[in-house]
């Protein structure tokens, strides 16, 4: 099983849990709102960026463009991720006390998850579930504060958010074979603006420019490098396994925290570790095996010639590996170590097949 998928997304989930932190030093200067439409500005503008200097570079690897066929899942995941999602948080942030807030949020984690399982029918096992548990119950401990209190409207309409996210992630599976970065991109140039005009119209003013290129780098990193990352992980582990490991971003959010605030080391947080760790380490050590049958298919992403990818090249297609072209698939049955990536989202007849 390849584990690069597993590294993928632990390091999205780390430069996300990073930007929280970092983020919280900035709230007290900028509006919430306007803060969000930056984040979202600064991933899309250099992502933006990013893609041009790669289209100048005649070495650069070469991956999948977004297709027509792409724009409705993308448009999904742009309105329910970028717009939906921001909106009902700050709706539900106005409204709802800090520990009810920093709770309901762990619903996320559980929204991908569950729709994964649940409506695109992604296999999970018994120690999936454990382990997904046991990263969940970690986030939930570590952003305990005293047990949740008020729960409204606010605290619905952060549940709404979680889920919009949660729908946004498992949508965005179904462009993992397109460039992450362009995907990416497109999110950030589409959910920034808008925000910004939110923020604008609630009254919010321009920061001063040392809070804008803040913010804007921050958003890069902890949002548009993230999101690539995440995409890429998508593509290796499917969205079930891929949100488990992104759970764990509130772990190395509050390790940095306590750097940057000089908090202390304290027992909730050795213990958050230990639960987080353990569920890792049952996700890690997964050895999902079975014969199993690939259908004919054509589709067009980056991939290197290996078992799944035999087939010859026409006078057009990239030399290099690896590279993105449109290609054919034949009808294989075989069996090998697996996760449900681009090749491996077939059926399963029992939960611990």
């Amino acid at each position: 099983m390849n584990p690069s998928g597993i590294g993928l997304a632990l390091l999205s989930a780390a430069l996300f849990g990073a930007s929280t932190p970092i983020a919280k030093l900035l709230l007290g200067t900028i509006d919430p709102w306007l803060l969000a439409g930056l984040l979202y500005l600064g991933s899309g503008v250099g992502l933006g960026i990013v893609m041009a200097i790669r289209h100048i570079r005649a070495d650069a690897p070469t991956e999948a463009r977004l297709a027509v066929s792409d724009l409705p899942w993308l448009a999904g995941a742009v309105l329910t991720g970028g717009v939906l999602g921001p909106v009902m948080l700050m709706l539900g942030l106005a409204r709802t006390e800090a520990s009810t807030a920093a709770l309901m949020l762990n619903l996320e984690g559980l929204a991908t998850m569950g729709i994964a399982w649940l409506v695109f029918r992604e296999n999970v096992n018994r120690r999936l579930l454990v382990g997904a548990a046991a990263i969940l119950a970690g986030a939930v401990l570590l952003s305990w504060q005293g047990g949740p209190s008020g729960f409204g409207p606010g605290a619905l309409a952060i549940a709404a958010a979680c889920l919009a996210w949660g729908i946004d992630n498992n949508l965005t599976r179904k462009l993992s074979a397109a460039d992450p970065v362009q995907i990416a991109a497109v999110k950030g140039l589409v959910a920034g603006p808008i925000n910004l005009a939110l923020a604008f119209w609630q009254g919010a003013g321009m920061p001063p420019a040392s809070i804008f290129t803040s913010a804007t780098v921050v958003g890069f990193f902890g949002y548009g490098v993230s999101l690539v990352l995440f995409v890429l992980a998508l593509r290796h582990l499917g969205t079930a396994r891929t949100g488990a490991y992104f759970s764990t971003a509130p772990f190395v959010g509050a390790v940095l925290g306590a750097a940057i605030f000089n908090e202390p080391v304290t027992l909730q947080l050795a213990a958050a570790a230990i639960l987080m760790t353990g569920g890792v380490w049952l996700h890690i050590t997964e050895a999902h095996e079975h014969e199993h049958i690939h259908e004919t298919i054509a589709h067009d992403h980056a991939h290197v010639h290996d078992e799944h990818h035999q087939h010859a090249h026409g006078p057009n297609d990239p030399l290099g590996e690896p590279h993105a072209h449109w290609h054919q698939h034949l009808r294989l049955t075989h069996r090998h170590p697996h996760y449900p990536d681009l090749h491996h989202r077939h059926s399963h007849e029992s939960p611990d097949a």
